[in-house]
């Protein structure tokens, strides 16, 4: 599935360029407006820093989701079909299509990094903390990968499948620690941040790649590593229905 995945990468990128374009606008216009708020506590962090994690798994969670449209294609054009009959179990090709996401995601994510720091991001320089970083792109993409490939199980048509992955995408985005700490939101949004994954994923590449805090960062990668495995197995119960 990888391997597929890096050969599609390899003769057309036109997909990867184009959904850069809207993080990039995040950073550079979004972010350098609010850069002149002062009521964001950020603890000193420059604001355009502090949400440049945010803005990368948004990306990169934005590909993943719609990753399940191409199930989707493919069941109407019989492709599923053959897929199913290879010797592997329905467990393995889900996984297998997770993984392949988080390698667009990651390439998706290479793309962003450079024109964030045209921007005046700062990174911590440390190899081990920015490839740690890049892992916890890489696990959050492939649980929503596996968040997609279960919905598209549940839908029938390219139609419906994208109005369901926009619906997703932005409330979890948005209830999470990407554009502001979770203690200025709302109860009920302090509530769902807590259980969202996106927040996890969001504090460990935030603390790996712009703060250097890594306290939480056990806690981070067990809650994406608890996400995902549970999406993996509920994506393979229902994998089975895309064809039906």
């Amino acid at each position: 599935m990888i391997e597929l995945e890096m050969r599609r990468l390899k003769h057309d990128r036109t997909e990867i360029y184009t959904r850069a374009i809207q993080p990039i606008l995040w950073l550079a216009v979004y972010g350098s407006v609010m850069s002149h708020v002062r009521d964001i506590p950020t603890n000193g962090i420059p604001y355009i820093d502090y949400i440049t994690p945010g803005v990368l798994l948004q990306s990169t969670i934005f590909v993943s989701v719609f990753y399940g449209l191409t199930l989707v294609w493919e069941r109407e054009t019989g492709i599923l079909k053959r897929l199913l009959v290879a010797p592997a179990s329905r467990y393995a090709t889900v996984i297998g299509r997770a993984l392949a996401s988080g390698v667009r995601a990651v390439v998706q994510a290479l793309i962003i990094f450079p024109v964030a720091m045209l921007l005046g991001v700062k990174f911590i320089s440390d190899p081990v903390y920015i490839i740690a970083a890049f892992l916890m792109l890489f696990m959050i993409s492939g649980g929503f990968a596996g968040l997609s490939i279960f919905v598209a199980s549940l839908m029938k048509t390219r139609e419906r499948f994208m109005g369901i992955g926009q619906a997703m995408i932005m409330p979890l985005f948005f209830a999470s620690n990407a554009l502001y700490p979770i203690k200025l939101m709302p109860p009920l949004l302090q509530s769902i941040a807590i259980v969202n994954p996106l927040t996890y994923a969001v504090d460990a590449v935030r603390g790996l790649m712009i703060s250097g805090d890594v306290t939480n960062i056990t806690l981070d990668f067990s809650a994406v590593i608890i996400f995902d495995l549970i999406i993996f197995a509920v994506a393979s119960i229902s994998f089975k229905k895309i064809i039906e």
